[in-house]
């Protein structure tokens, strides 16, 4: 084999050398920068993306942060507004209550005031058929026609005693 010949290193290590040197500048100059190139061009872009989730994150945030504010806001002027129709029914509902209580009222004191003038007019006619009884009963038992006068009083004495 002609690389284990011993007159043959000088010259294999000598073009060792030069092709190494040769190769190492090639990618020293080229190669790396070029490689360096495209890994700072990847990290820009890999940070402007970061940078653009880290935005687009906080827009998000603030929106969902509006959101809720005005999720919260309607629902505190939705409460405020069942509150304030509550409030309206209730006064309407105590006004009518008070006046239908009122309108009761007045017709029980109509019907009793016709109760008692229906009960009076029940004993007035209760005394004139008592006194008109008792005239026929003295008339038929006795003969006799009594004072119509003496009969009232007698009538009128008799439903005091009962009462």
């Amino acid at each position: 084999m002609p690389q284990f010949d011993p007159t043959t290193f000088t010259p294999q290590l000598f073009w060792l050398v030069v092709s190494f040197i040769a190769l190492y500048w090639l990618v020293a100059k080229i190669a790396v920068p070029r490689v360096g190139e495209v890994l700072d061009q990847r990290a820009r872009v890999i940070q402007e993306d970061i940078d653009r989730a880290v935005q687009l994150k906080a827009e998000t945030d603030a929106a969902a942060q509006a959101y809720e504010k005005a999720m919260a806001d309607a629902r505190a002027q939705a409460g405020d507004h069942m509150r304030a129709m509550l409030a309206d029914v209730k006064a309407v509902t105590e006004k009518r209550t008070a006046d239908i209580s009122s309108q009761i009222g007045k017709q029980v004191a109509d019907a009793e005031a016709r109760i008692n003038g229906a009960k009076q007019a029940a004993m007035d006619g209760l005394k004139a058929m008592a006194a008109d009884t008792a005239r026929d009963v003295v008339a038929k038992l006795a003969s006799v026609t009594p004072d119509a006068g003496a009969v009232d009083e007698a009538v009128a004495a008799a439903l005091k005693e009962t009462r």
